[in-house]
């Protein structure tokens, strides 16, 4: 099983998603499942990125520093 950080753009925001899964597939699905659970209208995204990927174990976690960020579109 591995921690997985995402980030998604949707309509010049970023919002980081994490979740844990036991593959980069299910992973990707999760992000899906979760936004739709999150938001009451489920965003359109732009992009679905990647950013770290690490196996469960005791200690683990992510930083998610938030910063104003304008993206150019």
């Amino acid at each position: 099983m591995y921690l997985y950080r995402f980030e998604v753009i949707s309509q010049s925001e970023e919002i980081p998603v994490v979740v844990a899964a036991s593959t980069d597939e299910q992973a990707f699905q999760l992000v899906e499942v979760e936004l739709e659970k999150y938001f009451l209208k489920q965003p359109d995204v732009d992009e679905i990125s990647l950013y770290e990927k690490k196996k469960i174990r005791s200690g683990n976690g992510f930083v998610l520093f938030e910063r104003e960020t304008i993206l150019n579109t």
